[in-house]
């Protein structure tokens, strides 16, 4: 087969192309590189530059290159900016995956992976999140992927495309230094900035009702997610109409605090961080289940914080080397 992922110049793109590459999976990247990196798709890889909402261009990507199966991970995802700009946001996310859904239809394309996210759980109250716990997102972000999944499932429905739905829970890591999240938008990354800026790492909220006040979320290594996409999209072949929905985690959860200990022990700065209010649609405590992926797929996280942590750095490090005389 031959797999279109839609932002594979992105971070957690770039680790999917990465996976399915040495997978011995043929791959094809489309990216309108608004944040993606060019130099992050291997040689050897098509790049096609071009946005999901422009029909024309999906189209002729999917016949030029004579696509078999879509991984679509192209998508804005900063919860905050949602709150904002939700109509950028249903534009990009939702209107963008209609076109392009429209186009892999008509195409013929027989299977769809789709990148969603554990925001479209909102703040359940429940110790571990299932895939069957209610959906109340508390975002535009989390609303968009939401809505995304019911245009994946309902399309698959109605012309039997096999299609999975993968929420992910917190990112982080990086396989290589050359593929480190260059965004500062993840707790990770926001921390190794002021950490390089002499300051204090900076926590949303320590009046949570967690154990030590600040959100609890589950990080999985990039490195593991990107394998269960590879076993998402090997699942969906030859499986007309399947329908796959499932959590990406590792069923562990960590606070704010605690990881902000984590990095300061793993970069071997002692940094006390600084408490500011609560951000907009921040919930609590979000921690998966993972046990359907590991019984329909066979997929179990193998990676944990501090190997997340300890990539990411060298990541870091790689583009700041100042950050290592912080």
């Amino acid at each position: 087969m031959t797999w279109l992922i839609t932002g594979g110049a992105g971070y957690i793109g770039a680790h999917v192309v990465r996976a399915m590459t040495e997978a011995g999976e043929h791959t094809v990247v489309y990216d309108d590189l608004s944040t993606g990196i060019a130099e992050r798709v291997p040689d050897g890889v098509p790049l096609v530059v071009g946005s999901t909402l422009d029909a024309e261009r999906v189209a002729r990507a999917l016949t030029d290159h004579a696509i078999t199966g879509v991984v679509h991970l192209a998508a804005k995802k900063q919860v905050g900016e949602s709150v904002d700009l939700p109509l950028h946001y249903y534009r990009e996310n939702v209107e963008g995956l209609r076109v392009l859904l429209e186009q892999v239809t008509a195409a013929g394309v027989p299977s769809f992976v789709f990148s969603s996210s554990a925001a479209v759980y909102g703040m359940p109250d429940v110790e571990l999140v299932t895939e069957e716990t209610p959906c109340v997102p508390m975002s535009p972000y989390g609303e968009t992927k939401l809505a995304g999944e019911w245009l994946v499932r309902a399309t698959g429905r109605a012309t039997g495309l096999a299609t999975a739905s993968l929420r992910y829970f917190n990112v982080a890591g990086a396989a290589t230094p050359a593929l480190a999240d260059t965004g500062v938008y993840n707790l990770v990354p926001m921390v190794f900035e002021k950490l390089t800026e002499h300051a204090p790492p900076r926590i949303f909220g320590d009046d949570y009702p967690t154990p030590d006040g600040t959100c609890v979320r589950d990080y999985i290594h990039v490195v593991d997610l990107a394998e269960a996409h590879v076993a998402a999209a090997r699942a969906l072949r030859s499986a007309p109409g399947r329908e796959l929905t499932l959590n990406i985690g590792r069923g562990e959860g960590v606070s704010v605090r605690e990881m902000i200990d984590h990095i300061n022990a793993v970069t071997g700065h002692h940094r006390a961080p600084s408490i500011h209010p609560r951000r907009p649609g921040d919930p609590a405590r979000v921690v998966a289940s993972a046990d359907r992926i590991t019984t329909e797929l066979g997929w179990k996280a193998k990676l944990d914080v501090q190997d997340m942590i300890t990539s990411a750095w060298e990541g870091w490090v790689r583009l700041h080397p100042e950050a290592a005389r912080a």
